[in-house]
């Protein structure tokens, strides 16, 4: 199992519209068992992304399908900056079987 954990921070007034985007990618990505976007409660820019793939490959792969590529073209001008990455090793818990 590979997960990840990342914070991404939306151009003022941004967050709802780059939320959508990046959602707009996930719906089918081989190998993925859970992918959650969430909005910062602290932080009215922010948003969280947590993914977890059958392994880093998966993960990597995702990268190159049409849907994800748009999505990222969609969601790039939204971005104000890239937070905190954080790569985890899931272990249980629903999905991961």
């Amino acid at each position: 199992m590979f997960g990840l954990i990342g914070k991404i921070t939306a151009k003022p007034g941004g967050r709802d519209a780059l939320a959508a985007a990046i959602l707009e990618g996930s719906g089918a990505m081989p190998g993925c068992r859970s992918y959650v976007v969430a909005l910062d409660a602290g932080d009215g820019n922010a948003i969280w992304v947590t993914e977890i793939w059958e392994d880093e490959a998966a993960h990597k792969a995702s990268l190159a399908l049409p849907a994800v590529r748009a999505a990222i073209a969609k969601a790039m001008p939204l971005i104000a900056d890239f937070g905190p990455s954080f790569p985890t090793v899931p272990v249980g818990g629903t999905g991961v079987d």
